[in-house]
């Protein structure tokens, strides 16, 4: 992908567990980055951006074990215009079949004030970098951040120094999701016009949802002529997230008569990688969101049910199999065995092994005693549930609470703390807060309670409740989810689940703050 572009395909640059991870709380582990690495890979995204090397040794061990274990993607890693980044991220990337470094720097007015440069002090500083990272490895992409932002001339004069330097991919950042679609593509469409050398590189299109338009304005670069988009999945990322990789990759498909571009997304697997997104990252998908919704496939007006009745094609545009839905949603009970459990699995885009399975089917029929029918959302939840790591630091090992109208809740928890077990009983304003106080009786901590917040999994009295938790301390956010039939387990193991998350990302980044601005400061 450093020769001339193909203009009839667009290429999809996934970051996700780059940009997407800058999302307040939305901490992965190690097993969890590899394993959306290999899903990505495995439905055809063509680059990945693994990380952020420079950033932390997690970091740097993600990337490049998945550099390793790449199959088809080209692997790429983020560094700022400054040769010890650069090199850790060559380091990186390096066992990677296809490698790629992915440098930038901020060229609006505003950006170029934080390292106080002139003009042309950064325009120096953008040949040597771009210069550094091409000796390095054959595949360089430069970004010139906040470029929406960026003076015309000036923008013109630094792209053409980047790819005089060896760049063969030009991002162009909607860094603030500032542009709107048709500047979008006129910006590309001018920039390939004017700079020279444009025709033998690859434009890409980074853009970013704070207006809602991150979609749009994606799609109109690729009018303009930008042949790269960069996405995430469930446009997950900072402030208002990303342009969502299902939704540009559905709206080419759906509409590729008046788009007549290809991706090579195997669009069949995005259902299933969007739910293993949000279920790592702790970010539920809305019900509402376009192509991977709850709803999105749903109808309840009497006018459109009749319709769909009559022809599926008057109210929708796409097939939910497109995206890898089951076409049936058959409940399964407490007579169901193993094989049907292993088929639903299979048919919900989960893969298994006999353990799992064993432990899955313990927990199945567990809810199934519960519950008259076992859907497929229930199936998903049990799946998120039963992804609690054998070795976190704090595991809820039993609950009882105490409530109604006659006095205080009052729950005690029995927790494991560190392979230790210990119990505490404290009472509170209701059987939620009752056991989060026993939870933080056992282990104190100073973390602020950001976000709680309960949906029902499926209908009914008997519907399980996923919980979603948000905590914060000192700038860390984590987030947790559970889900159980009893909504005040589901809580306090959510709450937990956040908690072992923030003990996490503290190692991540350690006691001071040095490590989070590195991280968070001046990314694309």
């Amino acid at each position: 992908m450093t020769t001339a572009p193909d203009k009839d395909r667009v290429w999809i640059f996934d970051t996700t567990l780059r940009d997407g991870e800058q999302s307040p709380g939305a901490t992965m582990t190690h097993d969890e980055k590899l394993e959306i690495a290999e899903l990505l890979d495995d439905m055809g995204v063509d680059i990945i951006e693994a990380g952020f090397p420079i950033a932390s040794e997690g970091d740097f061990k993600a990337v490049s074990e998945i550099a390793e274990r790449s199959r088809n993607s080209v692997i790429c890693g983020l560094a700022r215009a400054n040769f010890k980044d650069i090199d850790r991220c060559a380091e990186a990337v390096k066992n990677a079949a296809q490698p790629r470094i992915h440098t930038f720097i901020g060229t609006s007015e505003l950006h170029r004030a934080i390292p106080n440069l002139t003009k042309d002090e950064m325009a120096e500083k953008i040949h040597e970098t771009v210069t550094h990272a091409r000796n390095l490895v054959d595949n360089v992409q430069w970004s010139p951040m906040d470029a929406t932002r960026t003076e015309w001339d000036y923008l013109c004069r630094v792209i053409e120094i980047a790819i005089k330097a060896g760049a063969s991919t030009i991002n162009i950042p909607d860094t603030v999701g500032y542009t709107a679609p048709m500047e979008s593509a006129d910006l590309i469409k001018r920039l390939i016009e004017t700079v020279p050398g444009a025709d033998d590189v690859i434009f890409a299109t980074h853009c970013h949802n704070d207006l809602g338009m991150a979609t749009a304005n994606s799609l109109a670069a690729v009018a303009g002529g930008a042949r790269q988009i960069e996405c995430t999945i469930n446009g997950l990322g900072e402030r208002a997230g990303n342009t969502a990789l299902e939704e540009v990759v559905m709206a080419l498909k759906v509409r590729n008569d008046i788009m007549p571009w290809k991706t090579g997304i195997d669009t069949r697997k995005i259902m299933h990688i969007s739910r293993r997104v949000a279920t790592v990252s702790g970010f539920n998908v809305q019900f509402n969101k376009a192509i991977v919704g709850k709803n999105a496939f749903a109808h309840e007006s009497g006018i459109h049910q009749d319709g769909m009745l009559k022809n599926k094609e008057t109210f929708e545009i796409m097939r939910p199999e497109d995206v890898g839905l089951s076409g049936t949603s058959l409940p399964l009970g407490k007579h169901s065995g193993r094989a049907a459990l292993r088929d639903k699995l299979g048919q919900l885009g989960f893969e298994v092994g006999d353990n799992q399975l064993k432990d899955l089917f313990v927990r199945f029929k567990e809810l199934a005693d519960r519950k008259k029918e076992v859907f497929d959302d229930d199936i998903i939840a049990l799946m998120r549930s039963g992804e609690d790591a054998e070795n976190d630091f704090l595991q809820i090992v039993s609950m009882k609470v105490v409530c109604g109208t006659g006095g205080p809740a009052e729950a005690t928890v029995e927790m494991e703390i560190d392979g230790t077990d210990n119990s505490a009983t404290m009472s509170g304003d209701g059987p939620v807060d009752a056991a989060f106080c026993a939870i933080r009786a056992l282990y104190p901590t100073e973390a602020h309670l950001q976000l709680y917040q309960v949906h029902a999994v499926t209908e009914g009295t008997d519907a399980q409740a996923t919980v979603s938790v948000r905590l914060e301390e000192d700038g860390i956010i984590a987030t947790g989810e559970s889900s159980n039939t009893d909504t005040v387990v589901a809580s306090a193991k959510a709450y937990v689940n956040a908690l072992n998350r923030l003990i996490v990302r503290r190692g991540k980044f350690g006691e001071g703050a040095d490590a989070r601005e590195i991280s968070y400061k001046d990314i694309t």
